[in-house]
């Protein structure tokens, strides 16, 4: 039986510069034509780029044709500050959020309720869910979140948000297929039905990952550390070769035991994002630019 072409999306951030500006739409117009499921596009931290994300969202649905997802938090708003972004979106024809708790606003240690809003994601996301127009999607975390007590806390923790009204979950950044499959099993034995969509991370620069990881509690295995090492000594186009092919065998590892979604973390770069999914046979089904 030939293998099954997965379902892709993108993740991309909001611009804070003009150049920066220029490379997200460039972005979504080099990735279209391979006609995502869905794009996401980012909250910066501590909610710093509200604004600047409405403008990405809804730029993307206008002028690209795709299917974008909103990523909203529960950081620095009231509660009807944040009903009032979802109406907003809403407005412009966005049907999909990103509900997250989010992270601590700058200069601050840990995650604390706004006055007047949201505790956590599980209250914003019953709140999107009780206007009934919103698909929801949540985050979830293959490996511990930095706040969590560890993974089995992590599954329960995303049985509420599903519960609560969430439709599927893209998963955080990691190095190892296995590390997938038993957080997937654990979900499964937890009751957790919703699609479970495993975040991607092709590796523009390693030093970067590095530090993304270690922010986000996400494992470094050594071959990792020793690969990128000799690639980065070796210079040239080798660091790009190595983390291209990490991508891709690990995409065709969850492939070949049933995965049949992928979320890219593009960071507003298309190359290898788009590189891999060639690699994987996904390729494009309309004209570059062409709005569905």
């Amino acid at each position: 039986m030939p293998r099954q072409t997965p379902k892709i999306s993108f993740e991309f951030f909001p611009p804070k510069t003009l150049d920066a500006s220029f490379r997200l739409w460039e972005t979504a117009r080099a990735l279209a034509p391979l006609a995502p499921d869905f794009v996401s596009v980012t909250y910066g931290a501590g909610g710093t780029t509200r604004k600047l994300t409405h403008e990405a969202v809804t730029t993307i649905n206008r002028h690209y044709g795709l299917n974008v997802a909103a990523h909203l938090t529960c950081v620095e708003a009231t509660r009807d500050e944040t009903m009032e972004i979802v109406q907003s979106y809403a407005d412009a024809g966005i049907r999909e959020i990103v509900a997250l708790r989010g992270d601590a606003p700058k200069g601050q240690d840990r995650f604390t309720a706004h006055d007047g809003g949201f505790a956590n994601s599980i209250e914003l996301i019953e709140a999107i869910r009780a206007r009934g127009d919103m698909t929801i999607r949540v985050g979830a975390y293959p490996e511990p979140h930095p706040d969590s007590t560890g993974t089995d806390a992590d599954v329960a923790w995303l049985k509420r948000k599903i519960d609560a009204g969430a439709t599927s979950a893209i998963t955080q950044f990691f190095f190892e297929p296995e590390t997938f499959f038993r957080f997937r099993d654990k979900c499964e034995k937890a009751g957790i039905d919703a699609p479970i969509i495993p975040g991607i991370l092709p590796i523009q620069g390693w030093a970067g990952a590095r530090r993304f990881a270690q922010s986000c509690g996400t494992q470094i295995p050594q071959w990792a550390e020793d690969g990128f090492a000799d690639a980065i000594r070796q210079g040239g186009d080798a660091e790009r070769s190595l983390a291209t092919r990490i991508c891709v065998d690990l995409c065709q590892k969850l492939i070949e035991r049933g995965v049949d979604r992928l979320h890219f973390y593009t960071l507003n770069r298309p190359d290898m994002t788009r590189d891999v999914c060639a690699a994987l046979g996904i390729r494009p089904s309309r004209a570059l630019g062409e709005v569905a």
